[in-house]
């Protein structure tokens, strides 16, 4: 694995791996996942010793929208690329007591056939994490804890108290076009938390910022 760059994003436990593609005339030959590069690689002390338990793949089509979810007992933390189509990424910080605490912010993650890098975004726990969707899409996700039904909730990413100050204004716009056009959304996730009701939740002081961040 040639990992090209580590970017630190709005909020600075997330973080953006860049990975080289090998070009020719027949396409392209990549190496997106190697446990020991990632466990030496000076600047990626956050994946030290992290474990992916499992992995999944999901297929959205144009203007869906999935999310604001997360995990606890285990905890799941999630490394996640665009295997093909235009996905944006959303990240909302549920860490009670942190500075960013119910700020959200967007990565567009775009898949180009023709780049000569692709692009892993790593989500760790004491997020809330979703994706919305600018084409028909396919991503790839790496999960660092196994699923754990009746250990999960979400948030709405239709709540009306979101802090959206750390948003790029053109995907937010973006965002806004899909949802005043009638996005493709799960009533599960339409009718998830808001930020309000999941912060008076007991359940939400399993995700502390002295004992999540990293």
């Amino acid at each position: 694995m040639k990992i090209v760059d580590i970017k630190t994003l709005a909020i600075s436990s997330i973080k953006v791996i860049r990975f080289a593609r090998f070009l020719d005339a027949r396409g392209y030959f990549t190496e997106p996942y190697r446990k020991s590069d990632m466990n030496k690689h000076p600047q990626m002390p956050f994946l030290k010793n992290i474990e992916f338990v499992q992995s999944n793949e999901s297929f959205s089509k144009k203007g869906t929208i999935r999310g604001l979810h997360f995990q606890w007992n285990p905890y799941m933390g999630k490394l996640v690329r665009t295997l093909r189509g235009h996905m944006v990424d959303m990240v909302l910080d549920i860490r009670k007591r942190s500075p960013d605490f119910g700020k959200i912010f967007f990565y567009e993650m775009p898949h180009d056939p023709a780049a000569d890098a692709s692009e892993w975004i790593w989500v760790p726990p004491g997020f809330a994490h979703g994706n919305f969707f600018l084409e028909d899409t396919v991503i790839e996700y790496f999960c660092s804890g196994e699923y754990s039904q009746g250990c999960e909730a979400g948030i709405s990413p239709l709540a009306t108290d979101l802090n959206w100050s750390l948003c790029d204004a053109e995907l937010k716009k973006k965002f806004d076009g899909i949802v005043e056009n009638g996005p493709i959304i799960t009533e599960k996730d339409r009718g998830g938390h808001s930020l309000a009701a999941w912060q008076k939740d007991i359940r939400s002081d399993n995700f502390i910022y002295d004992s999540l961040k990293g």
